[in-house]
């Protein structure tokens, strides 16, 4: 078959399948956010760590409840760690030095999964499974219960309640991530990916040679790990490993499940607002970013500058012959769009203007459709933003689901966009300028060196986790620095939009007049792709200017 026809079957059936889960999926995921009845699995859990199910919280309560939840997660987790080679199913391996333990700890309980060890050869299946596996529930769940806290600053008037963080984490978990992570994790079993708790196997190869064949729960983290938009791999090389990803059918699957939370909670926040038209809206948005992302990736992977590609047909290197270019640039697009940071193919092999591409998905704050949670609590604060700007242009107090944005909002809104900007290019520029950092283990010197310490700090800041990998990130340098950025680019913006939330929630609403901006129309549509390009996309040009820009235009 035509590889361009190929893809674009691909993508046909990707949307289909996203399009028919958008109104069942986001309006449970709606009614598990909003219902009063509490399962009786749940109320044992509240009762075993000691919460009021139907009490509510402040912000500032909420916000203090989602970062002891994560620092005690941290603890556990590095702990677990150290620990392993006490642990039943170690398989051997030794403790994780105390630097990776800290990488480790730090990047699952912020979503990232950021892998600087190989799966295979470092971690126990105990610690796969009771430790990294559990972060990979828990981390999304508070994505989404962070984003349910601002949606009900939008509804709620006159009131400093905004839930329960405790009841939001256990719902989300039991009621959305759970079942839907067991229920396709039997699809990959069914598919070809691996499922079990035995040792590494070995045998020996036709030349004579003996090779070591791992086996572990494979299906049941690959689940989590797409759907939860986690990204960290059982195995070194992730989802192109035949174990985790056998063929284009679960590889397509898998791009689903990256996708299929994000796009669903835009459903979501429009039936919790009480107008499904402003979850069309914000959809739409990001449907236009993804679509747009994922042609220009493959556009440049299909290009034939150069003997090896004019060969090949296309940009193959680094890319699985069973994905071909449509595969992998559908992933690319969709996991760099979506913090997930799973890869099916080597990033740092890209071409410059799709790998440059893939950095900018980072960029933008990976709002299409974005991790499972941050993805539309960045938009909608964007969407924020969209509204103040409107209002400065007709000299009018702006409005946006009927509540008045004005210096304070506006201040947490600046704040959170200006947050991970800061990270990335302050943590990039000082990388750079000390020899630890552009010095300690950089395989590639000039503009594609300077490209894979810039993607490093987005991947880290924006809670990714995909790498360039031409960079060598195991020394204590750079798995400290890297934790500190994850645990930064993660709880910061977080405090921002949960203080927005409080800020919204005490207004009383403002019925709507014939001045006040529609959000639900084309043009609220443009503006706010617009701010998206012109508020974060341009605050990185310079840095691109330097790296992939520069590369790709020699």
């Amino acid at each position: 078959m035509n590889p361009t026809l190929a893809g674009f079957l691909q993508a046909l059936a990707l949307v289909g399948a996203l399009a028919l889960s958008y109104r069942p999926l986001g309006d449970f995921m709606a009614h598990t956010l909003t219902s009063r009845k509490h399962l009786r699995v749940e109320r044992g859990i509240y009762k075993l760590i000691g919460v009021d199910g139907d009490s509510e919280q402040t912000w500032a309560s909420y916000l203090r409840s989602v970062l002891a939840f994560s620092f005690i997660s941290v603890l556990f987790l590095y702990g677990f760690q150290r620990l392993q080679d006490h642990l039943w199913l170690s398989l051997g391996f030794p403790a994780v030095s105390p630097a990776m333990a800290w990488n480790t700890a730090a990047s699952f309980v912020t979503n990232t999964n950021w892998q600087s060890y190989s799966g295979e050869s470092t971690m126990g299946h105990l610690v796969q499974m009771g430790g990294l596996a559990v972060q990979q529930f828990a981390s999304a769940a508070v994505g989404i219960a962070v984003v349910a806290a601002l949606i009900r600053g939008f509804t709620r008037n006159k009131t400093d309640q905004l839930g329960n963080f405790w009841v939001d984490l256990t719902r989300i978990v039991l009621r959305v991530l759970l079942p839907i992570s067991i229920a396709f994790a039997l699809v990959l079993v069914a598919g070809g990916a691996i499922q079990n708790l035995d040792h590494a196997h070995i045998y020996t190869t036709l030349d004579g040679a003996s090779q070591s064949i791992p086996g572990g729960p494979v299906a049941s983290m690959e689940a989590i790990k797409d759907l939860g938009t986690n990204g960290g791999g059982f195995f070194n090389a992730n989802s192109a490993h035949p174990f985790e990803n056998p063929n284009p059918f679960t590889n397509l699957l898998e791009i689903y499940l990256l996708l299929v939370i994000g796009f669903a909670l835009c459903r979501t926040f429009g039936k919790m607002v009480g107008s499904n038209k402003q979850g069309y809206t914000i959809v739409s948005v990001m449907s236009l970013y993804w679509v747009a992302s994922a042609a220009l990736i493959t556009f440049f992977e299909n290009q034939h500058a150069g003997t090896a590609m004019k060969i090949a047909g296309a940009a193959m290197e680094g890319k699985e012959v069973r994905f071909g270019i449509p595969g992998s640039t559908l992933f690319a697009a969709s996991t760099t769009l979506t913090s997930t940071g799973s890869v099916n193919s080597m990033h740092d092999s890209y071409t410059a203007l799709g790998g440059g591409t893939e950095i900018l998905n980072m960029m933008f704050g990976e709002i299409a459709p974005g991790g499972t949670g941050s993805g539309l609590y960045g938009i909608l604060v964007l969407a924020v933003v969209t509204v103040f700007v409107a209002g400065l242009m007709v000299g009018r107090t702006p409005e946006y689901l009927g509540k008045k944005l004005g210096a304070r909002e506006m201040k947490f809104a600046s704040l959170y966009i200006l947050t991970t900007p800061m990270i990335v290019l302050c943590g990039t520029g000082l990388a750079m300028a000390l020899k630890a950092g552009h010095g300690g283990g950089m395989a590639n010197t000039g503009p594609h060196g300077f490209s894979e310490v810039l993607y490093a700090f987005t991947s880290a800041a924006n809670n990714n986790g995909s790498a360039f990998a031409g960079i060598t990130v195991t020394s204590e340098h750079w798995q400290t620095v890297l934790g500190l950025t994850m645990l930064f680019g993660r709880f910061l913006p977080m405090v921002f939009v949960l203080a927005l939330a409080g800020s919204l929630a005490r207004q009383k609403p403002v019925p709507a007049t014939a001045g006040t901006l529609k959000t639900t129309t084309p043009l609220f549509v443009g503006m706010l792709s617009g701010v998206v390009l012109i508020v974060v996309g341009l605050t990185y040009f310079p840095a691109l200017a330097l790296g992939p820009l520069a590369e790709g235009l020699h």
